[in-house]
């Protein structure tokens, strides 16, 4: 299962910079969806924060339903994201890259890493899910690479248009990744508003290793593990 950018990206997945209560929740929120084995430590650590702040948040999400405790083995305790807990990381993620100062730059290096990648395996036809600045951004580091952009699936942007033909950044704008045509490679999605919806919706028809992902966007490849009542 390709996982494209994480392994590159991972400490930068997680929000990092003026410690507002966005960016402190959301890297809480991945931490825990990352691995239910985290500490308070660690993730203090990872996030940059005092120790005593991180066990306030994990207190509040608690609190707050985010986030799940169970006990675990040698005075251990495992976390895990309820489903309001994975459906506000979602919406969390959407808003930091809103408000991000570094979102164009770490777009820009991530898209242009999936897109070395698929040059490399010679999938030379690439189409993008989702009409957003990530888009733009994916175009342009595609042509860096040697890689045709087939199209946009979005049907959102679709239902908008009222001529019946759509169009993004000069690329035609399909409901269906098979209105694209059947020499599509893979797709990578671009939806900053809900790309774990649209990644979701793609697993449905589209093999795991054909669908790219960046980091930035905070996408979960499997589906979240949540607590037993």
């Amino acid at each position: 299962m390709i996982q494209n950018t994480e392994k590159l990206e991972t400490r930068q997945s997680r929000p990092a910079g003026d410690g507002s209560e966005i960016e402190i929740t959301l890297g809480l929120l991945n931490a825990v969806g990352e691995n239910s084995a985290v500490t308070q430590r660690s993730i203090a650590r990872d996030l940059d924060i005092a120790l005593g702040l991180a066990n306030a948040y994990l207190k509040r999400c608690v609190r707050k339903g985010l986030i799940k405790v169970n006990q675990a083995p040698r005075n251990r305790y495992a976390y895990y994201l309820t489903p309001s807990g994975f459906a506000e990381k979602s919406r969390l993620t959407s808003t930091y890259l809103l408000n991000s100062f570094n979102f164009f730059r770490q777009a820009r290096r991530q898209c242009s890493d999936v897109f070395a990648m698929c040059a490399e395996k010679g999938w030379e036809r690439v189409a993008l899910a989702g009409c957003s600045d990530v888009t733009e951004i994916a175009t342009l580091c595609a042509r860096e690479n040697n890689i045709e952009i087939v199209g946009i699936v979005d049907d959102m942007t679709l239902s908008d248009d009222d001529s019946g033909r759509a169009e993004y950044v000069g690329l035609p704008v399909a409901a269906n990744l098979s209105d694209l045509g059947n020499k599509v490679k893979a797709v990578l999605v671009t939806d900053t508003s809900r790309p774990q919806e649209i990644f979701d919706r793609l697993s449905k028809s589209v093999p795991a290793d054909r669908i790219l992902t960046i980091a930035l966007l905070n996408i979960s490849r499997e589906q979240p593990k949540f607590a037993e009542d």
